[in-house]
């Protein structure tokens, strides 16, 4: 029986409360972004920002991990943990660019992918141990997204009060 739970839980670098604790706020913030964007019926939105939050967390985890590992510890064997940080950058700026569509001379989508990629380094933040990093990150965004987006709806509508057009939001 001992041999299994070793076997589950290997030692590791970070403790398993810590992981789970990182993994849980990466979830957390990961939906502060998000929700925003499920307010807005944005195709990417609470789930998708909590899965880019909470994959970057687990990359992060990972890299620290590995980096720790017995059988990487052979001189040969080199590990960068910055090449999961630009594996995770790259991959979440792929699905980002995804979102975002140019149609009849407009942009759309571009905000929700930018949210997308600040919902990855969040991620990375956290799962790195960065909490006020993450934490000042995703109130940031809270302010551009929901504040700001306020305040741009408001001065479109006195824009197409005035001149009786009416621009599309991202």
């Amino acid at each position: 029986m001992e041999q299994i739970l070793a076997d589950l839980f290997p030692e590791t670098e970070v403790p398993y409360p810590v992981m789970l604790a990182r993994m849980v706020g990466a979830i957390l913030l990961g939906a502060v972004i998000g929700a925003e964007r499920e307010y807005q019926s944005h195709p990417a939105g609470l789930r998708t920002h909590i899965l880019v939050a909470l994959s970057a967390c687990v990359f992060s985890l990972l890299s620290i991990e590995s980096v720790h590992m017995a059988g990487f510890s052979d001189e040969q064997v080199r590990i960068d943990p910055l090449r999961v940080i630009e594996a995770v950058t790259s991959g979440v700026a792929f699905l980002a660019a995804g979102m975002i569509v140019f149609s009849r001379g407009e942009v759309k989508g571009l905000t929700t992918g930018a949210g997308m990629w600040l919902a990855g380094a969040v991620g990375l933040s956290v799962g790195l141990g960065y909490w006020f990093v993450a934490a000042f990150a995703t109130f940031a965004c809270f302010v551009v997204l929901f504040i700001l987006g306020k305040i741009e709806i408001g001065s479109e509508e006195s824009g197409s009060q005035k001149d009786g057009s009416k621009e599309k939001r991202d």
